[in-house]
């Protein structure tokens, strides 16, 4: 009976013990040394594929310039245009010979080339009307590329009137008929020759054409801006 009881309280004692080694304190290794706020966070979602970057600034307004009418356009040939060799529609290039500025910004710089029309071009008559010629300028075209448009009041020239040198012409053939006819014939010879001098000298002038306008490379011609223009 004592035997009994000594086993019990033994078997007692070892469930005791295997009990105490099973303490439910141990601490997952994993764990150590995280905050509670880490270890419990969600990991971060990846970024989804079809975000776009935010789109680019629109440039800024390009600030155009206008070219006011009455503005001075002086330009030097580099073509020749003439009274008797020009025709109207007949094209020329020219360059500019001064800049143009514009509230003290260059527009167009000098040498800047300009491309001009004859309107008009008429030769001088043997017996009345004097050579004249009629010019205009139609584009600019910067070195940049692009020609503007343009409309400029023409410029016109006419030839030098000739009635001076037609007098002398005439004079002096009547001059010259009249020395002769003296020479021939005294005092009424005289009378003669000069009449027939002086047809001579008219025919002469009948005969001889007016002058010719002659604008070759180089010559500067004003123009002025009939219509304001925007670039």
């Amino acid at each position: 009976m004592k035997r009994n009881f000594y086993l019990l309280v033994v078997a007692a004692l070892v469930m005791t013990s295997t009990a105490c080694s099973k303490d439910p304190s141990t601490t997952n290794a994993g764990s150590l040394g995280k905050p509670d706020s880490l270890a419990s966070a969600p990991a971060a979602a990846p970024a989804p594929d079809n975000v776009t970057s935010a789109p680019a600034a629109p440039p800024a307004p390009r600030v155009k310039t206008t070219i006011p009418a009455g503005t001075k356009l002086r330009v030097a040939l580099l073509d020749t245009v003439s009274s008797d060799k020009s025709r109207p529609g007949d094209q020329f290039i020219a360059t500019l010979a001064e800049p143009v500025v514009v509230g003290g910004k260059t527009v167009f710089a000098k040498g800047t080339r300009v491309r001009g029309r004859v309107v008009d071009a008429k030769q001088s008559g043997r017996v009345k009307g004097r050579a004249s010629i009629e010019l205009t300028l139609t584009e600019v075209m910067p070195a940049t590329g692009g020609a503007v448009s343009i409309f400029t009041k023409p410029f016109s020239q006419v030839a030098e009137a000739t009635k001076k040198r037609d007098a002398a012409i005439i004079g002096g053939g009547a001059g010259l008929g009249a020395v002769i006819g003296a020479i021939a014939g005294g005092g009424k010879g005289a009378a003669v020759g000069a009449a027939v001098g002086g047809g001579a000298g008219t025919g002469t002038v009948l005969a001889t054409k007016g002058k010719e306008i002659h604008l070759g490379p180089e010559t500067r011609v004003p123009f002025t801006l009939a219509r304001s223009i925007e670039i």
